[in-house]
């Protein structure tokens, strides 16, 4: 994802063990005979969760019934018992989440308010009033900072489809659909939100729209499985890419991260820099440095998309131009300052922007097509930047309008059209 019109203000197989994301210990806790740990205060609420009291956050759940959401998880918190108890709500609770988020984008179940079932928005903001619940949350056994920090990072995976994602065996793992091609697809939580509070991120709809679907290709059917991230720094750096992505990319036939990029164009990027230029991210945190990965000695400046650019660029995919990026920002060999080169870049140059800027966007291309390159796989990947999603002429306040909901829409339509190219070529 990444702000490219903000671009001048702006793994992981062998990323070392993730604390965060190991299983939770056994507690001595959990045992009745044995005293309850003095509980660690809640911490205050971050960044993201503090949106949650602005109008517009609270009238999307509201208007989704996505409000019940966050009451219904504090309940089960409340009446959990045990470490373990806890540990089994936030997965279900998460997982739920994300279930019901994708059943309604793909219009199962009923509907309920008057947003659109394509509106990625609900999903994010009832995630962050899940994970300020589970950080305010003080049981009566106590709850140690460690434990606390490890049940939400099981609620992020479980609630961005990150652990839920079935490529599965050579055919699919469903009966019926022998042989299908396997998809891997990235999308991004909404961003800017200081910029304007009321935005939606096309990449994260997309990303609910295609979860589990089966396409059509020139090469026979193919399943999609997705998940969203977020557009944090630090998020990036713990490994989160590489620890959803490394079971996927061996099973997959192809695989694309997508972002929200430039007005009006789809860009479908060449190269991925490995630089951070500090734009803020949802945190208001700004990072401004090499793409931190495990074995920086070996660290290539660049990675290159493999999607079959020619062949998606010869189809018509939807009302949008797509763009072939081959553009980057280096500091060429015995150089100093940046340049712009449109070719992409120079032998022994270091990068300052990707095709796709230097923001998470470019991050996370940059981080998948290094771990497929790590893991020796010839399997196609890369960027794939969509329009900016914008509201109706003159439509400043409102948080949704039928030329916001036809964009959207239209988004969504073209991205699953590009993959469905890509995966036939």
């Amino acid at each position: 994802m990444s702000p490219i019109s903000a671009r001048a203000a702006v793994i992981g197989a062998l990323l070392l063990p993730l604390t965060l994301t190991a299983p939770l210990p056994a507690s001595a806790a959990d045992a009745s005979r044995a005293p309850a740990p003095a509980p660690a205060p809640a911490p205050a609420v971050t960044v993201e969760e503090a949106r949650l009291d602005r109008a517009v956050p609270r009238e999307i759940l509201r208007r989704s019934g996505f409000d019940t959401v966050a009451p219904g998880f504090a309940r089960a918190l409340d009446g959990a018992r045990s470490h373990r108890q806890a540990e089994r709500a936030v997965a279900r609770h998460g997982s739920a989440l994300w279930e019901r988020a994708v059943d309604r984008a793909q219009g199962r179940g009923p509907s309920v308010g008057d947003l659109s079932r394509d509106d990625d928005r609900p999903l994010y903001w009832a995630r962050l009033a899940m994970t300020r619940e589970l950080r305010q949350w003080q049981p009566d056994f106590g709850v140690s900072e460690d434990r606390r920090a490890r049940l939400l990072d099981r609620l992020e995976r479980a609630s961005r489809g990150q652990d839920s994602m079935h490529t599965g065996d050579r055919d699919g793992g469903r009966k019926g659909h022998r042989n299908l091609k396997r998809i891997v697809m990235t999308g991004f939580d909404p961003f800017t939100l200081d910029r304007d509070v009321r935005i939606s991120n096309p990449s994260g709809a997309t990303a609910l729209a295609l979860d589990g679907t089966v396409i059509r290709t020139a090469d026979g059917p193919a399943r999609i499985e997705t998940a969203v991230f977020p557009v944090r720094w630090q998020d990036f750096a713990d490994g989160s890419v590489e620890w959803t992505l490394r079971g996927q990319l061996s099973r997959a036939d192809l695989f694309t991260t997508v972002s929200q990029g430039r007005p009006g164009r789809i860009d479908i990027e060449r190269t991925n820099g490995a630089w951070r230029g500090g734009f803020p991210d949802n945190e208001t945190v700004s990072r401004t440095e090499t793409v931190p990965v495990s074995d920086p000695a070996s660290q290539p400046q660049w990675t290159s998309s493999t999607l079959p650019h020619t062949a998606i660029l010869a189809a018509a995919t939807g009302r949008f131009p797509v763009y072939d990026n081959t553009s980057v920002k280096e500091i060429p060999a015995g150089g100093t300052a940046v340049v712009t080169n449109p070719a992409g870049p120079t032998p022994g140059s270091t990068a300052r922007e990707g095709g796709g800027g230097n923001y998470l966007s470019n991050e996370i291309a940059y981080r998948a097509t290094l771990l497929r390159d790590r893991l020796g796989l010839d399997v196609p990947g890369g960027h794939v930047h969509t329009p900016v999603l914008e509201f109706g002429p003159g439509n400043t306040t409102e948080i949704t309008d039928p030329v916001f909901v036809r964009n959207r829409l239209d988004i969504i339509a073209q991205v699953r059209e590009i993959i469905r190219v890509a995966a036939g070529s």
